[in-house]
């Protein structure tokens, strides 16, 4: 009999690419997780690794076993999720990962209603770059997370995963606005947010009819400083693709993933930037124009295939779904 712990084990291999990466994502000694794979060579009754130098290589026979692997694993989630439900109540602990400007906007208010409704439940969140959620859920890191996708930077599905449309977010240019230019000409920022509350959008409709295309408004600042996330980030994969579709690479002065610095730094002339709705947190004043972009960001959330019926994950799903302001709400329903 196949034992799920090592199929966990192989699977993560194969997502992960090397022994030592295991290793570290499960806690184990890299020699550990090599004697249990080997167990489960043993076990399969032929060879699952192909094994040269330093390097491991999945045989055909272990990535079809793999395959089975994901399937096993999504009936145990789907059975965990039937026994939270036949004990009732919800208790214990929900680990989840939300990235930034989700977590400032989003989840205290989600994080309320899932009180209200269930306070036995301890949720615990850690803000996790949407790059990263994957190998945290599937090492069981997270139970459920936020993710997002950019128009230009699709997000492919996730073995092994599953995520619902949760909202999606305009998108915009910041420029500092020119010296002479009166506080008219700028596009209105977002109103301040009182507490616990989004800033509306600056315009969460479609850009202006009649106003130039995304690539001319892009490659009017191709010869100006950019201002991105740090590399690695879909932040930043989308503010660079987005600029090669216009034509031209953005010469980047300043790498920073937090959007209010990164307005600050634009208010300032210190580059322009591309930013999400929910990126501006206030009123940038006269110093910055936003202006708006066609595309869009998009939030789901993640959580391991089959756990989606999970009593927990059901709860904060829908906590989520209560957080989320009417002005995004509309995005969400076209998802």
């Amino acid at each position: 009999m196949l034992d799920v712990r090592r199929l966990r084990l192989l699977r993560e291999l194969a997502r992960r690419g090397t022994i030592a990466a295991v290793a570290e994502a499960l806690s184990f000694s890299p020699s550990a997780v090599s004697q249990q794979l080997s167990v489960l060579e043993r076990e399969a009754g032929l060879p699952l690794l192909e094994r040269t130098g330093r390097t491991v290589r999945l045989t055909p026979a272990a990535q079809n076993l793999v395959r089975h692997a994901d399937a096993v694993l999504e009936r145990l989630e789907r059975a965990d999720a039937d026994l939270a439900e036949a004990r009732g109540g919800l208790a214990g602990a929900l680990r989840i990962g939300a990235f930034p400007t989700a977590t400032r906007a989003i989840v205290p208010a989600a994080l309320v209603h899932l009180a209200r409704r269930h306070p036995g439940l301890e949720p615990m969140v850690f803000e996790t770059d949407p790059a990263a959620v994957a190998h945290a859920l599937r090492a069981g890191d997270l139970d459920v997370a936020l993710v997002h996708e950019y128009d230009l930077v699709p997000e492919p599905p996730e073995p092994g995963l599953a995520t619902r449309p949760l909202y999606g977010e305009a998108m915009y240019l910041a420029t500092p606005a020119p010296p002479t230019a009166p506080a008219s000409a700028t596009t209105p920022a977002p109103a301040a947010a009182g507490p616990g509350s989004l800033p509306a959008a600056a315009d969460p409709g479609a850009p202006p009819a009649g106003g130039p295309g995304q690539d001319a408004v892009l490659r009017a600042h191709r010869d100006d400083p950019w201002i991105t996330a740090t590399p690695g980030t879909l932040c930043h994969a989308m503010t660079v693709r987005a600029c090669r579709a216009a034509g031209f690479t953005p010469r980047v002065r300043h790498q920073v993933d937090e959007f209010a610095t990164v307005l600050a730094l634009v208010a300032v002339g210190q580059g322009v930037a591309v930013v999400p709705q929910l990126g501006v947190t206030g009123p940038t004043g006269p110093a910055v124009t936003l202006v708006r972009l066609h595309m869009e960001r998009r939030t789901k959330i993640a959580f391991r295939s089959g756990a989606g019926a999970h009593p927990a994950v059901a709860a904060f799903t829908a906590a989520l779904r209560a957080a989320v302001p009417p002005d995004l709400a509309a995005a969400r329903a076209e998802s």
